[in-house]
This record gives structure tokens, C-alpha cells and sequence, in this order.
């Protein structure tokens, strides 16, 4: 049984590190943001970045959200949202 919770857990842990999303500066505290691919689409990776970036508040200039990843025929299941946010 213990085993099992601590597979489990593992599991959990390893799920948490892929959904990681990426940033790209594009001028003076303004970034852009790109989620990993997620089944259905989230905003909080993007939205967890963004407090990092920006720990005293940011705004949302544009989002944007696509099926698939770079080889849509394997992703076409998951949504990438693409944020670009200015820091307050």
C-alpha cells in the first residue's frame, strides 16, 4: 500500500513539472507567456509565471489559445494559451 501512495505522489510531482509555461521578454515589463500543452486549455501556468514575473501585479494585454503544439497531429486534444502581460 505504500508503495502504491508513493507512486502516487511521484506521479503527481512529475505531472506538476511538465506543465511548466515558457516566457519571452518583449520589451521594458512587458512578456510574453505560452502554456504548455493541456487537455481543454488552463490559464494558471500561465497566471503562476505571471506572479513571478511580476510580483507586484501585472495586465493582461492579449490572450490567445490554439488546438495542438508544434505537431498539431499529435496534440490536437490540447490547448496552448498564450498571454503577453505588463508588469504594474
Amino acid at each position: 500500500m505504500r508503495y502504491l501512495l508513493l507512486l502516487a505522489v511521484a506521479t503527481v510531482l512529475v505531472g506538476c513539472a511538465h506543465g511548466q509555461s515558457d516566457f519571452t521578454r518583449i520589451g521594458d515589463r512587458t512578456f510574453r507567456i505560452e502554456s504548455p500543452p493541456i487537455p481543454g486549455g488552463a490559464t494558471g501556468p500561465n497566471q503562476r509565471l505571471a506572479q513571478q514575473l511580476c510580483p507586484g501585479g501585472f495586465r493582461v494585454l492579449d490572450a490567445k489559445s490554439h488546438k495542438g503544439g508544434a505537431d498539431r497531429a499529435i496534440e490536437e486534444d490540447n490547448t496552448t494559451t498564450i498571454w503577453v502581460v505588463r508588469c504594474i
